[in-house]
Protein backbone atom coordinates (compact mmCIF):
# COMPACT_ATOMS: atom_id res chain seq x y z
CA UNK A 1 0.00 0.00 0.00
CA UNK A 2 1.26 3.35 -0.59
CA UNK A 3 0.84 4.50 2.83
CA UNK A 4 3.52 1.60 3.96
CA UNK A 5 7.22 1.28 3.97
CA UNK A 6 7.62 -2.53 2.29
CA UNK A 7 10.06 -4.80 2.52
CA UNK A 8 11.69 -6.84 0.03
CA UNK A 9 10.55 -10.34 -0.49
CA UNK A 10 11.57 -12.74 1.59
CA UNK A 11 12.55 -10.63 4.29
CA UNK A 12 13.18 -12.40 7.44
CA UNK A 13 11.24 -10.80 10.78
CA UNK A 14 12.39 -12.84 13.62
CA UNK A 15 12.98 -12.41 17.77
CA UNK A 16 15.71 -13.50 19.84
CA UNK A 17 16.27 -15.05 23.01
CA UNK A 18 19.55 -16.44 24.63
CA UNK A 19 20.04 -19.03 27.15
CA UNK A 20 20.81 -17.94 30.61
CA UNK A 21 18.35 -15.27 30.32
CA UNK A 22 15.48 -17.19 29.69
CA UNK A 23 16.02 -21.04 30.57
CA UNK A 24 16.71 -21.40 34.34
CA UNK A 25 16.68 -24.92 35.21
CA UNK A 26 20.28 -24.27 35.90
CA UNK A 27 21.46 -27.47 37.73
CA UNK A 28 19.38 -29.78 35.74
CA UNK A 29 19.79 -33.01 33.63
CA UNK A 30 23.16 -32.11 33.76
CA UNK A 31 23.80 -28.65 33.36
CA UNK A 32 26.60 -27.02 35.46
CA UNK A 33 27.60 -23.85 35.96
CA UNK A 34 29.13 -21.05 34.08
CA UNK A 35 30.51 -17.55 34.75
CA UNK A 36 27.37 -15.95 35.06
CA UNK A 37 25.66 -18.46 37.89
CA UNK A 38 28.62 -17.77 39.59
CA UNK A 39 28.65 -13.71 39.14
CA UNK A 40 24.83 -13.65 39.28
CA UNK A 41 25.51 -15.17 42.87
CA UNK A 42 28.21 -12.12 43.82
CA UNK A 43 26.36 -10.12 45.97
CA UNK A 44 26.32 -6.48 44.60
CA UNK A 45 26.61 -7.74 40.83
CA UNK A 46 23.44 -7.82 40.17
CA UNK A 47 20.32 -5.02 40.39
CA UNK A 48 18.13 -6.03 43.18
CA UNK A 49 20.28 -9.05 43.78
CA UNK A 50 18.63 -11.13 40.86
CA UNK A 51 19.57 -14.38 39.29
CA UNK A 52 19.16 -16.37 36.09
CA UNK A 53 18.34 -19.15 38.38
CA UNK A 54 15.10 -19.58 36.75
CA UNK A 55 15.20 -17.29 34.46
CA UNK A 56 11.22 -17.51 32.31
CA UNK A 57 11.54 -20.92 33.21
CA UNK A 58 11.65 -21.70 29.83
CA UNK A 59 13.18 -25.16 29.71
CA UNK A 60 10.25 -26.28 31.36
CA UNK A 61 7.82 -23.92 29.25
CA UNK A 62 9.30 -24.64 25.68
CA UNK A 63 5.96 -26.33 24.05
CA UNK A 64 3.58 -22.46 25.94
CA UNK A 65 6.74 -20.62 24.69
CA UNK A 66 7.14 -21.56 20.89
CA UNK A 67 3.27 -21.20 21.03
CA UNK A 68 3.65 -17.35 21.76
CA UNK A 69 5.90 -17.61 18.54
CA UNK A 70 2.70 -18.82 16.37
CA UNK A 71 0.79 -16.47 18.31
CA UNK A 72 2.91 -13.28 17.37
CA UNK A 73 3.20 -14.49 13.59
CA UNK A 74 7.03 -14.53 14.02
CA UNK A 75 8.49 -16.59 11.22
CA UNK A 76 12.09 -16.86 12.55
CA UNK A 77 13.77 -17.84 16.49
CA UNK A 78 16.97 -16.73 17.28
CA UNK A 79 18.24 -18.63 20.63
CA UNK A 80 21.75 -19.23 22.14
CA UNK A 81 22.69 -23.16 23.45
CA UNK A 82 24.18 -23.24 26.95
CA UNK A 83 27.63 -24.51 26.70
CA UNK A 84 27.43 -25.98 30.10
CA UNK A 85 24.18 -27.68 29.05
CA UNK A 86 26.00 -29.72 26.21
CA UNK A 87 29.75 -30.07 27.77
CA UNK A 88 29.62 -29.86 31.22
CA UNK A 89 33.21 -29.64 31.56
CA UNK A 90 33.55 -27.24 28.45
CA UNK A 91 34.93 -30.11 26.53
CA UNK A 92 35.44 -33.77 27.00
CA UNK A 93 31.85 -35.97 26.82
CA UNK A 94 28.39 -34.61 25.64
CA UNK A 95 25.97 -34.24 27.85
CA UNK A 96 22.95 -36.25 25.70
CA UNK A 97 20.06 -34.35 28.20
CA UNK A 98 21.13 -31.36 27.68
CA UNK A 99 21.72 -31.58 23.28
CA UNK A 100 18.24 -33.61 23.72
CA UNK A 101 16.54 -30.30 24.83
CA UNK A 102 18.17 -27.87 21.90
CA UNK A 103 16.98 -30.65 19.76
CA UNK A 104 13.47 -30.39 21.16
CA UNK A 105 13.35 -26.15 20.39
CA UNK A 106 14.55 -27.14 16.73
CA UNK A 107 12.21 -29.99 16.14
CA UNK A 108 9.45 -27.54 18.12
CA UNK A 109 10.33 -24.69 15.80
CA UNK A 110 9.90 -26.66 12.27
CA UNK A 111 6.62 -28.17 13.45
CA UNK A 112 5.04 -24.64 13.69
CA UNK A 113 6.91 -23.56 10.67
CA UNK A 114 9.20 -21.45 12.32
CA UNK A 115 12.55 -21.00 10.79
CA UNK A 116 15.94 -21.35 13.45
CA UNK A 117 18.82 -19.23 13.93
CA UNK A 118 21.22 -20.91 16.37
CA UNK A 119 24.21 -18.86 18.38
CA UNK A 120 26.58 -21.07 19.95
CA UNK A 121 27.70 -18.51 22.45
CA UNK A 122 26.15 -15.82 24.16
CA UNK A 123 28.57 -15.11 27.18
CA UNK A 124 27.63 -18.67 28.93
CA UNK A 125 31.52 -19.73 29.35
CA UNK A 126 31.56 -22.99 31.29
CA UNK A 127 32.92 -22.46 34.67
CA UNK A 128 35.00 -25.04 34.67
CA UNK A 129 36.66 -23.17 31.35
CA UNK A 130 37.04 -20.05 33.42
CA UNK A 131 38.67 -21.48 36.19
CA UNK A 132 41.67 -22.25 33.42
CA UNK A 133 42.18 -18.61 32.31
CA UNK A 134 38.66 -18.34 30.81
CA UNK A 135 38.60 -16.02 27.51
CA UNK A 136 42.56 -15.05 28.48
CA UNK A 137 43.50 -18.65 27.51
CA UNK A 138 43.92 -19.73 23.88
CA UNK A 139 42.78 -23.24 24.95
CA UNK A 140 39.75 -21.98 25.23
CA UNK A 141 39.23 -21.34 21.51
CA UNK A 142 40.10 -25.04 20.97
CA UNK A 143 37.73 -25.88 22.96
CA UNK A 144 34.75 -23.87 21.60
CA UNK A 145 35.43 -25.48 18.49
CA UNK A 146 34.69 -29.12 20.15
CA UNK A 147 31.25 -27.17 20.98
CA UNK A 148 30.63 -26.30 17.33
CA UNK A 149 31.42 -29.53 16.01
CA UNK A 150 29.19 -31.71 18.51
CA UNK A 151 26.39 -29.00 18.15
CA UNK A 152 26.70 -28.53 14.57
CA UNK A 153 26.57 -32.57 14.05
CA UNK A 154 23.21 -32.29 16.25
CA UNK A 155 21.27 -30.02 14.79
CA UNK A 156 22.55 -29.06 11.27
CA UNK A 157 20.07 -31.25 9.46
CA UNK A 158 17.72 -29.14 10.23
CA UNK A 159 18.91 -25.47 11.01
CA UNK A 160 19.87 -23.80 8.19
CA UNK A 161 21.86 -20.93 10.28
CA UNK A 162 24.45 -20.61 12.78
CA UNK A 163 26.40 -18.21 14.39
CA UNK A 164 29.51 -18.49 16.26
CA UNK A 165 29.81 -15.92 19.18
CA UNK A 166 27.37 -12.91 20.16
CA UNK A 167 29.11 -9.27 20.83
CA UNK A 168 32.70 -10.98 21.67
CA UNK A 169 33.12 -7.44 22.83
CA UNK A 170 30.84 -7.19 25.34
CA UNK A 171 32.66 -10.79 26.54
CA UNK A 172 35.86 -9.25 26.56
CA UNK A 173 35.64 -5.86 27.65
CA UNK A 174 32.68 -5.62 30.07
CA UNK A 175 33.92 -9.18 30.93
CA UNK A 176 37.22 -8.49 31.58
CA UNK A 177 37.79 -4.85 31.60
CA UNK A 178 35.27 -3.21 33.19
CA UNK A 179 34.18 -5.94 35.17
CA UNK A 180 30.46 -5.59 34.76
CA UNK A 181 29.48 -8.46 33.32
CA UNK A 182 30.66 -12.20 34.03
CA UNK A 183 33.72 -12.77 35.11
CA UNK A 184 33.58 -9.85 36.63
CA UNK A 185 37.55 -9.23 35.74
CA UNK A 186 39.17 -6.07 36.00
CA UNK A 187 41.97 -6.08 33.84
CA UNK A 188 42.65 -4.23 30.06
CA UNK A 189 45.37 -6.23 29.32
CA UNK A 190 43.56 -9.19 30.10
CA UNK A 191 40.34 -7.98 27.99
CA UNK A 192 43.09 -7.56 25.22
CA UNK A 193 44.25 -11.05 25.33
CA UNK A 194 40.18 -12.18 25.69
CA UNK A 195 39.17 -10.24 22.51
CA UNK A 196 41.80 -12.11 20.62
CA UNK A 197 41.14 -15.54 21.46
CA UNK A 198 37.23 -14.93 21.26
CA UNK A 199 38.49 -13.73 17.35
CA UNK A 200 40.17 -17.14 17.44
CA UNK A 201 37.29 -19.19 18.74
CA UNK A 202 35.40 -17.56 16.25
CA UNK A 203 37.55 -18.51 13.40
CA UNK A 204 37.85 -22.29 14.68
CA UNK A 205 34.61 -22.63 15.42
CA UNK A 206 33.33 -21.49 11.76
CA UNK A 207 35.89 -24.06 10.48
CA UNK A 208 34.41 -26.67 12.36
CA UNK A 209 30.91 -25.74 11.45
CA UNK A 210 31.86 -26.30 7.79
CA UNK A 211 33.69 -29.37 8.14
CA UNK A 212 30.06 -30.89 9.45
CA UNK A 213 27.45 -28.49 8.31
CA UNK A 214 25.19 -29.32 4.65
CA UNK A 215 27.02 -27.29 2.06
CA UNK A 216 23.82 -24.87 1.67
CA UNK A 217 24.68 -24.00 5.41
CA UNK A 218 24.97 -20.13 6.88
CA UNK A 219 27.36 -19.31 9.06
CA UNK A 220 28.17 -16.25 10.05
CA UNK A 221 28.89 -13.96 13.78
CA UNK A 222 26.96 -11.31 15.63
CA UNK A 223 28.53 -8.34 16.52
CA UNK A 224 27.72 -4.90 18.55
CA UNK A 225 29.61 -2.58 16.30
CA UNK A 226 29.95 1.06 17.83
CA UNK A 227 28.40 3.98 15.97
CA UNK A 228 31.02 5.90 17.11
CA UNK A 229 31.20 10.14 17.24
CA UNK A 230 33.41 12.51 18.54
CA UNK A 231 31.88 14.83 21.23
CA UNK A 232 33.44 18.02 19.01
CA UNK A 233 34.15 17.35 15.37
CA UNK A 234 36.21 20.57 15.21
CA UNK A 235 38.64 19.16 18.05
CA UNK A 236 41.53 16.88 16.94
CA UNK A 237 41.90 15.14 20.21
CA UNK A 238 38.59 13.93 20.41
CA UNK A 239 38.28 12.97 16.82
CA UNK A 240 41.82 10.72 17.44
CA UNK A 241 39.86 9.73 20.13
CA UNK A 242 36.81 8.13 18.02
CA UNK A 243 38.83 6.56 15.43
CA UNK A 244 40.69 4.94 18.81
CA UNK A 245 37.37 3.52 20.01
CA UNK A 246 36.44 2.42 16.54
CA UNK A 247 39.34 0.61 16.45
CA UNK A 248 39.05 -0.91 20.25
CA UNK A 249 35.94 -1.68 19.96
CA UNK A 250 35.24 -2.61 16.34
CA UNK A 251 38.65 -2.79 14.20
CA UNK A 252 39.76 -5.50 16.96
CA UNK A 253 36.75 -7.80 15.78
CA UNK A 254 35.82 -6.77 12.07
CA UNK A 255 39.67 -6.61 10.93
CA UNK A 256 40.96 -10.15 11.85
CA UNK A 257 37.57 -12.07 11.43
CA UNK A 258 36.46 -10.32 7.89
CA UNK A 259 39.86 -8.82 6.69
CA UNK A 260 42.48 -10.83 8.10
CA UNK A 261 44.39 -8.07 10.30
CA UNK A 262 44.41 -5.69 13.09
CA UNK A 263 43.53 -2.39 12.89
CA UNK A 264 46.81 0.03 11.69
CA UNK A 265 47.83 1.42 15.02
CA UNK A 266 45.78 -0.33 17.56
CA UNK A 267 48.66 -2.35 18.77
CA UNK A 268 50.93 0.47 19.58
CA UNK A 269 48.01 2.32 20.68
CA UNK A 270 47.61 -0.34 23.45
CA UNK A 271 51.12 -1.32 23.49
CA UNK A 272 51.07 0.47 27.23
CA UNK A 273 48.30 -1.84 27.89
CA UNK A 274 49.71 -5.43 26.34
CA UNK A 275 52.86 -6.45 24.41
CA UNK A 276 50.07 -8.85 22.34
CA UNK A 277 52.36 -12.21 22.70
CA UNK A 278 48.95 -13.84 22.90
CA UNK A 279 48.58 -13.39 18.66
CA UNK A 280 50.51 -16.21 17.19
CA UNK A 281 51.87 -17.57 13.56
CA UNK A 282 48.81 -18.15 11.93
CA UNK A 283 46.15 -17.16 13.83
CA UNK A 284 45.00 -14.12 11.86
CA UNK A 285 44.34 -16.91 8.87
CA UNK A 286 42.54 -19.02 11.37
CA UNK A 287 40.39 -15.98 12.35
CA UNK A 288 39.84 -14.62 8.74
CA UNK A 289 37.20 -17.50 7.75
CA UNK A 290 34.58 -16.65 4.78
CA UNK A 291 31.27 -15.45 6.56
CA UNK A 292 27.86 -16.14 4.96
CA UNK A 293 26.32 -13.05 7.01
CA UNK A 294 27.30 -10.49 9.53
CA UNK A 295 24.90 -10.18 12.92
CA UNK A 296 24.47 -6.56 13.64
CA UNK A 297 22.97 -5.78 17.21
CA UNK A 298 22.06 -2.02 17.71
CA UNK A 299 20.59 -0.12 21.04
CA UNK A 300 22.43 2.84 20.91
CA UNK A 301 25.29 5.18 19.40
CA UNK A 302 28.26 6.75 21.17
CA UNK A 303 29.95 9.57 21.82
CA UNK A 304 33.59 9.55 22.92
CA UNK A 305 36.15 12.52 23.84
CA UNK A 306 39.54 12.97 24.72
CA UNK A 307 40.31 11.95 28.33
CA UNK A 308 38.77 14.61 30.58
CA UNK A 309 38.62 14.96 33.98
CA UNK A 310 35.59 13.60 35.57
CA UNK A 311 35.03 11.48 31.89
CA UNK A 312 34.46 7.41 32.78
CA UNK A 313 36.82 5.71 30.40
CA UNK A 314 35.81 3.74 27.59
CA UNK A 315 36.02 0.11 28.27
CA UNK A 316 39.21 -1.67 27.71
CA UNK A 317 41.06 1.73 26.95
CA UNK A 318 42.42 5.05 28.76
CA UNK A 319 42.65 7.56 26.19
CA UNK A 320 38.85 7.81 25.51
CA UNK A 321 36.09 8.97 27.89
CA UNK A 322 31.96 7.91 26.78
CA UNK A 323 30.38 11.54 26.76
CA UNK A 324 26.60 11.81 27.66
CA UNK A 325 24.35 12.27 25.08
CA UNK A 326 20.97 14.07 24.93
CA UNK A 327 17.50 12.35 25.05
CA UNK A 328 14.91 11.19 24.62
CA UNK A 329 15.93 7.73 26.37
CA UNK A 330 14.68 3.96 26.93
CA UNK A 331 13.90 3.27 30.55
CA UNK A 332 17.46 2.31 31.22
CA UNK A 333 18.94 5.92 30.43
CA UNK A 334 19.90 4.78 26.87
CA UNK A 335 19.53 7.53 24.08
CA UNK A 336 16.88 6.64 21.10
CA UNK A 337 18.58 7.12 17.90
CA UNK A 338 17.01 5.22 15.19
CA UNK A 339 19.15 7.20 12.72
CA UNK A 340 22.07 5.76 14.09
CA UNK A 341 21.22 2.25 13.01
CA UNK A 342 20.50 3.82 9.17
CA UNK A 343 24.13 5.64 9.35
CA UNK A 344 25.46 1.60 11.09
CA UNK A 345 23.97 -0.45 8.51
CA UNK A 346 25.31 1.52 5.61
CA UNK A 347 28.87 2.04 7.10
CA UNK A 348 29.34 -1.37 7.71
CA UNK A 349 27.79 -1.85 3.74
CA UNK A 350 30.34 -0.03 2.98
CA UNK A 351 33.38 -1.20 4.50
CA UNK A 352 32.12 -4.80 3.90
CA UNK A 353 30.15 -4.75 0.74
CA UNK A 354 29.97 -8.69 -0.14
CA UNK A 355 28.43 -9.68 3.46
CA UNK A 356 25.08 -9.89 3.79
CA UNK A 357 23.66 -7.76 7.28
CA UNK A 358 21.43 -8.81 9.49
CA UNK A 359 20.06 -7.13 12.65
CA UNK A 360 20.08 -9.41 14.64
CA UNK A 361 19.20 -7.28 18.27
CA UNK A 362 17.18 -4.31 18.43
CA UNK A 363 14.98 -3.02 21.31
CA UNK A 364 13.87 -1.01 24.62
CA UNK A 365 13.20 -1.27 28.16
CA UNK A 366 10.31 0.51 29.57
CA UNK A 367 8.61 -0.09 32.96
CA UNK A 368 5.96 -2.06 31.53
CA UNK A 369 3.07 -3.69 33.78
CA UNK A 370 -0.16 -5.39 33.32
CA UNK A 371 -2.99 -3.17 33.43
CA UNK A 372 -6.66 -3.60 35.16
CA UNK A 373 -7.70 -4.90 31.84
CA UNK A 374 -5.50 -7.42 31.44
CA UNK A 375 -3.11 -5.69 28.85
CA UNK A 376 0.20 -4.80 28.84
CA UNK A 377 -0.06 -0.59 26.99
CA UNK A 378 3.76 -0.07 25.88
CA UNK A 379 3.11 2.73 23.15
CA UNK A 380 6.97 3.88 23.89
CA UNK A 381 8.09 0.44 22.77
CA UNK A 382 5.75 0.62 19.64
CA UNK A 383 7.65 3.94 18.64
CA UNK A 384 11.05 2.75 19.04
CA UNK A 385 10.38 0.27 17.25
CA UNK A 386 8.27 1.66 14.39
CA UNK A 387 11.11 4.30 14.00
CA UNK A 388 14.34 1.62 13.97
CA UNK A 389 12.33 -0.49 11.42
CA UNK A 390 12.15 2.21 9.53
CA UNK A 391 15.50 2.86 10.27
CA UNK A 392 16.22 -0.44 8.27
CA UNK A 393 14.10 0.31 6.00
CA UNK A 394 16.33 3.72 4.84
CA UNK A 395 19.61 1.91 5.09
CA UNK A 396 18.15 -0.62 2.34
CA UNK A 397 16.64 1.99 0.38
CA UNK A 398 19.97 3.71 0.25
CA UNK A 399 21.75 0.53 -0.97
CA UNK A 400 23.25 -1.88 2.01
CA UNK A 401 21.97 -5.29 1.81
CA UNK A 402 20.00 -5.78 4.86
CA UNK A 403 18.29 -9.25 5.12
CA UNK A 404 16.26 -9.35 8.36
CA UNK A 405 15.30 -7.96 11.55
CA UNK A 406 15.15 -9.85 15.33
CA UNK A 407 13.49 -7.88 17.69
CA UNK A 408 15.08 -8.13 21.37
CA UNK A 409 13.28 -10.15 22.89
CA UNK A 410 10.17 -12.46 22.32
CA UNK A 411 10.18 -11.90 26.05
CA UNK A 412 11.12 -9.94 29.34
CA UNK A 413 14.22 -12.17 30.90
CA UNK A 414 17.05 -11.93 33.38
CA UNK A 415 18.53 -8.62 31.79
CA UNK A 416 22.25 -8.97 32.53
CA UNK A 417 23.39 -6.50 35.28
CA UNK A 418 20.45 -5.27 35.30
CA UNK A 419 18.33 -8.32 36.70
CA UNK A 420 14.83 -8.13 36.44
CA UNK A 421 14.35 -4.66 36.27
CA UNK A 422 14.78 -3.91 32.57
CA UNK A 423 11.94 -5.23 30.44
CA UNK A 424 12.67 -6.14 26.56
CA UNK A 425 9.69 -8.07 25.77
CA UNK A 426 7.03 -8.08 23.58
CA UNK A 427 5.90 -10.36 25.80
CA UNK A 428 5.62 -9.66 29.38
CA UNK A 429 6.39 -11.93 32.09
CA UNK A 430 5.28 -11.66 35.72
CA UNK A 431 8.34 -13.59 36.95
CA UNK A 432 6.29 -14.76 40.30
CA UNK A 433 4.11 -16.65 38.59
CA UNK A 434 5.60 -16.92 35.10
CA UNK A 435 2.60 -15.35 33.42
CA UNK A 436 2.79 -14.58 29.77
CA UNK A 437 0.76 -11.87 28.27
CA UNK A 438 1.35 -10.31 24.98
CA UNK A 439 2.06 -6.78 25.17
CA UNK A 440 0.65 -4.11 22.39
CA UNK A 441 4.15 -3.68 20.89
CA UNK A 442 3.74 -7.56 20.48
CA UNK A 443 0.33 -7.08 18.56
CA UNK A 444 1.83 -4.23 16.31
CA UNK A 445 5.44 -6.61 15.57
CA UNK A 446 3.04 -9.35 14.61
CA UNK A 447 1.20 -6.92 11.85
CA UNK A 448 4.57 -5.80 10.43
CA UNK A 449 5.92 -8.93 10.18
CA UNK A 450 2.05 -9.74 8.57
CA UNK A 451 2.40 -6.72 6.17
CA UNK A 452 6.18 -7.18 5.64
CA UNK A 453 5.87 -3.51 5.95
CA UNK A 454 5.64 -0.94 8.74
CA UNK A 455 3.63 2.48 8.53
CA UNK A 456 5.10 4.72 6.56
CA UNK A 457 4.71 7.50 9.23
CA UNK A 458 7.98 6.99 10.52
CA UNK A 459 9.68 8.06 6.98
CA UNK A 460 11.42 11.26 5.93
CA UNK A 461 9.17 13.55 4.04
CA UNK A 462 10.34 12.51 0.33
CA UNK A 463 11.23 9.41 1.11
CA UNK A 464 9.99 6.25 -1.23
CA UNK A 465 8.16 4.49 0.56
CA UNK A 466 8.91 1.12 -1.24
CA UNK A 467 11.97 -0.75 -1.61
CA UNK A 468 12.79 -2.71 -4.83
CA UNK A 469 12.87 -6.26 -4.43
CA UNK A 470 16.90 -7.51 -4.15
Amino acid sequence: MANELAFPPGFRWGAATSAYQVEGAVAEDGRTPTIWDTFAHTPGAIAGGDTGDIGCDHYHRLEHDLDLLVQLGIPAYRFSTSWARVLPDGTGPVNQRGLDFYSRVVDGLLDRGIEPLVTLYHWELPQALQDTGGWTNRQTADRFAELATVVGRALGDRVPSFLTLNEPWCSAFLGYADGVHAPGVTDRAAALAAAHHLNLAHGRAAAALRAVLPAAASVGVTLNPALVDPADPDSPEDVAAAHHVHDISNGIFTGPMLSGHYPDGLLQQTAHLSDWSFVRDGDLTAIHQPVDMLGINYYQPARVAAPRAGGDFWPGTDLAVGVTQPGPYTGMGWPIVPDGLTRLLLATHREFPGIPLMVTENGCAFEDSVTADGAVHDPERIAYLRDHVAAVHRAIAAGADVRGYYVWSLMDNFEWAEGYSARFGLVHVDFGSQRRTIKDSGIWFRDVVAANAVPAASAPPGEDPAVAPA
